[in-house]
């Protein structure tokens, strides 16, 4: 029988639930147990796939395609497993779900509620989910069935669009057996700077509201900026109805790998296998040994990031959504991952790709015209102010500096033409100035746009996505794709590519395999028809799908490292196994030896983490 941890959010929204419920799920997994999670999104569409990275951050894709939130990327990377579409429940996919049925007569003529109906969708739902045992990747144990299914209710508790599930998950207690779940609530203790004192109110109010809505926590997990003293656990044990031990605090940490380490310093794991009554199916207890892994990457972040023995090396990102850094999160992640591999202290600078481009183009582009638009105070009006043309010569030869003082360049995926132009002279500049470059996604399909126009002599180069008429379609739409509708109607999900150039530097990175496997999110291609005029001048195609005509990787020859791939290899980055073409870009701006780290990382991982590589 599966065993549930409910974990909720009070006060406010953003205190890391999801890094919460992932540490947990992996010290579940450390001891032996199989675990999967689930991440419910309140929200009425019925996935990510449609909403902008402004509104919610990146769209985080699957195996399966599933376009899912991202805190099912730190499930997967935290746990090292492989989760499905379903495992993300909104409240469009409960409501579409329940109204097809409706319209099949499947309710009987019954007037459909939200109670019981639309409550026991979600509880359905869960439990079928929680059942299905997802990949492994670093299993030994051959699972036949799940031990612990991690649920996340995401927003925070009070929230009217939350109301359905909170209601569903007071049921839900009684249907799996109080023996077989377990609720943590994530609070925030926060520090008043004038008093100096932990303040324990806002926790006491949203426990206090979730219990007046049926839901009693049985562990809280207190967030805070200093670690939390015993006076301040005391205090909220006794308004908040749980054994002094069972409140934990969790401070701001220097990095996230920290938090599955200082839970179970406090023993979370032993008060929810004492509450689930688990302690008997676990294969293996949780000691101090079975974390080394995990400790390795944790110490091996802060010796880098906290001393002085590593060189800084700058990676500049150029996009359209750097404002909200989480747009770029798994980015971010996998070159943080490449960086503790080869041991380098990233720095991210995140370049917005407009800002690359002429300041008046930019000015009086449509797409930014209402950034300037008479509504703004004018600079007479102000001031010192200076006008909408000169912020943007600013930024433009900020912009430029940040590239040009970077030691690697990365274009990530995107879609739409905003930024466009930025994002082709940042691939010249790095072509031509032989700088580490990874493309991905709408970033390889820059880079063929760029090498068209400025080697090929192809003017009108273009992309039928930004120009349909453009003479020279060297992107193209794919002919299986949807036109009509845009969500789900991508090439999404995992797919073999096949190296058929095993002399390239993305097949060695790979370990010297011939075809590999990895995540799409795309509604575009190369054409093939022009690539043998591309590859005349060295620009390889050295990775294709099954078919051999779309094409996945190219590299370009006598070039220290550009490498541009149609495929999104930082959704299957972990932290102790990153993704092959960011660690190809770590090595390559860090001026390091790729034969001989390949060398260490066949003899062991484990290697990549010791202080001297």
């Amino acid at each position: 029988m599966v065993k549930y941890v409910l974990v909720t959010g009070g006060v406010l929204s953003g205190l890391g639930k999801g890094i919460i419920a992932s540490s947990i799920g992996r010290i579940m997994k450390e001891m032996g147990l199989i675990v999967t999670a689930i991440k419910i999104d309140p929200y009425i569409n019925i996935d990510a796939g449609t909403m902008s990275p402004f509104e919610h951050g990146e769209v985080y894709v699957l195996d399966d395609g599933g376009e899912v939130d991202l805190d099912l990327g730190n499930y997967e990377r935290f746990m090292d497993i492989t989760l499905e579409r379903d495992n993300n429940l909104t409240t469009g996919k409960v409501y579409k779900s329940v109204i097809d049925k409706e319209r099949k007569g499947e309710y009987l003529g019954k007037t459909v509620q939200v109670v019981p109906h639309i409550c026991d969708e979600i509880q359905d739902w869960i439990e079928r989910v929680a059942k299905r045992v997802p990949h492994n990747f670093d299993s030994e144990i051959d699972a036949k069935e799940v031990d612990v299914c991690v649920i996340e209710l995401g927003g925070t508790v009070g929230d009217i669009e939350s109301m359905p599930f909170i209601e569903a998950m007071r049921q839900f207690q009684f249907r799996a057996g109080r023996d077989n779940f377990c609720e943590i609530m994530v609070s925030l203790v926060p520090v008043v700077s004038v008093v100096g004192e932990q303040k324990t109110k806002p926790t006491q109010q949203c426990v206090s509201t979730i219990r007046a809505l049926g839901l009693s926590p049985d562990v809280i997990v207190c967030r805070s900026e200093n670690p939390l003293s015993d006076s301040t656990k005391l205090k909220l044990s006794n308004f908040c109805h749980v054994p002094p031990q069972n409140v934990i605090g969790l401070h701001n940490v220097s990095n996230i790998y920290t938090v599955p380490l200082l839970l179970s310093q406090q023993n979370v794991h032993g008060i929810i296998l004492e509450k689930l009554r688990l302690a008997d199916r676990v294969p293996r207890p949780l000691e101090g040994s079975l974390l080394t892994k995990w400790k390795r990457v944790s110490d091996r972040h802060n010796a880098i990031y906290t001393t002085n023995q590593y060189s800084e090396i700058r990676i500049a990102v150029v996009g359209k959504y750097t404002d909200m850094s989480d747009s770029y999160f798994s980015v971010s992640k996998s070159l943080l991952h490449a960086s503790l591999s080869v041991g380098a202290k990233l720095k991210i600078v995140w370049v917005e790709a407009t800002d690359l481009e002429d300041p008046e183009s930019v000015l009086f582009d449509a797409e930014n015209i209402k950034k300037f638009s008479s509504d703004s105070p004018s600079p007479a009006s102000t001031p010192n102010a200076t006008s909408p043309l000169q912020d943007q010569q600013e930024k433009h030869a900020r912009g430029w500096h940040s590239v040009k003082n970077a030691h690697g360049i990365l274009v990530p995926g995107g879609f739409g033409s905003r930024g466009l132009t930025g994002k082709i002279l940042a691939a010249k500049y790095a072509r031509e100035n032989n700088v580490p470059y990874l493309g991905i996604c709408l970033g390889m399909q820059v880079s063929v746009i760029e090498f068209a126009r400025n080697v090929l002599g192809w003017n009108d180069a273009n992309s039928e996505e930004f120009n349909p008429k453009a003479e020279k379609q060297v992107v193209v739409f794919m002919p299986e794709i949807d036109k009509g509708n845009m969500g789900g109607t991508m090439r999404l999900g995992r797919r073999t590519t096949i190296f058929k150039n095993m002399d390239c530097k993305i097949a060695k990175l790979y370990g010297n395999k011939n075809r590999v496997d990895e995540r799409h999110r795309h509604r575009y291609e190369v054409n093939p028809q022009l690539i043998e005029h591309f590859e005349k001048h060295g620009f390889e195609f050295v990775g294709q799908d099954e078919t051999g005509l779309r094409q996945e990787v190219i590299e370009i020859k006598n070039h220290v490292y550009y490498v541009a791939v149609q495929y999104h290899p930082e959704f299957t980055s972990r932290p102790t196994k990153p993704s092959p073409p960011f660690v190809g870009l770590m090595l390559a701006a860090a001026k390091m030896n790729a034969e001989h780290y390949m060398m260490q990382r066949a003899r062991s991982m484990d290697n990549l983490f010791s202080n001297d590589v």
